[in-house]
């Protein structure tokens, strides 16, 4: 059976932390493994802007002794030159792996049953499973663990980072603390998902309106931006409630003193996030990137094993 990720309980929580434990491995040693030696080639495609995504998985899958083949989605027009279906099939014929950055599940969703080989998102507008990989290594690195630790998520929970941090963290055995305006939280179905796996690890996931609430006693502080790719025409709208839920040395001033401060990025400074805290001492940010890159060689190595 062909393994695929492409949201993040697809793996089982004692998947994600082998995944995790492969990652911290690579990260060690980042030549000394080559699943990819041939060398093999992996499809890269991108529908969406991209820079660290793109950067990690090609120095990442170079790493593996792989070929990274960049496929520029809007060159290949995919479900308007010709549907997904088809592209699946002429690139499961050309790669080992496919990974793909584009707007639908429901895309990503059929490359995977059309393609024959394992599929990695690399961002919906639904989850990004690869980034939750790479923040739980990090957190792991600065904490020692991540079974108990408080996370605050802070801002739009709606988006699809609030929705992979309600996954994973449940699944890591993480309390989940989410505060965002009304309207904003993570999507209901994947909350009940998420608290589901959390009876089983110890996890959970909290909702609130009031940001101080959500970081109250906080191991770790996370935020995203407030305008996600695609949700640009709602920018205003979204500027006028998301003030009270930035992260500023005020607001983390209610975390633990040992708080951890995280963003996947790209950041806009004095929005969603202070410039004094995205370049403080609590923030792991730039850990957090590079963390991308050894991550993601470990769920890509993982699925080509298990396929």
């Amino acid at each position: 059976m062909t393994r695929h990720f492409l949201r993040d309980d697809d793996l089982t929580p004692e998947e994600q932390a082998e995944v995790l434990a492969l990652a911290a491995t690579m990260k060690a040693d980042q030549f000394g493994h080559r699943p990819l030696e041939g060398p093999r080639t992996v499809a890269l495609v991108f529908d969406r802007p991209t820079l660290r995504t793109q950067v990690s998985f090609a120095a990442g899958i170079a790493e593996l002794g792989g070929h990274p083949m960049t496929v520029d989605g809007g060159l290949a027009a995919m479900g308007k030159r010709e549907g997904v279906e088809d592209v699946a099939r002429v690139l499961g014929r050309q790669a080992s792996a496919i990974v793909w950055r584009t707007a639908h599940q429901s895309d990503v969703e059929i490359m995977a049953e059309r393609s024959g080989v394992p599929v990695v998102n690399a961002l919906t507008d639904e989850f990004h499973p690869c980034q939750l990989l790479a923040d739980l290594q990090t957190v792991q690195e600065h904490k020692g663990r991540l079974a108990g630790l408080r996370v605050a998520f802070v801002g739009d929970g709606a988006c699809n980072m609030g929705n992979s941090w309600v996954l994973a963290g449940a699944m890591a055995g993480m309390q989940v603390s989410v505060g965002a305006p009304e309207g904003y939280w993570p999507d209901a179905d994947v909350v009940a998902r998420a608290r589901e796996i959390g009876s089983g690890t110890g996890g959970s996931v909290e909702l609130t309106h009031d940001p101080v609430e959500a970081v109250t006693a906080a191991d770790v502080v996370v935020t995203d931006s407030w305008v996600s790719m695609g949700r640009e025409e709602e920018s205003q709208d979204r500027l006028r409630v998301f003030p009270p839920y930035g992260i500023t040395s005020e607001l983390l001033g209610h975390a633990a003193d040992d708080a951890i401060v995280m963003h996947c990025l790209p950041a806009y400074r004095g929005k969603e996030i202070a410039e004094e805290v995205l370049e403080g001492p609590q923030s792991v940010v730039w850990d957090e990137a590079e963390n991308r890159r050894h991550a993601q060689k470990a769920i890509l190595m993982w699925l080509l094993e298990r396929s």
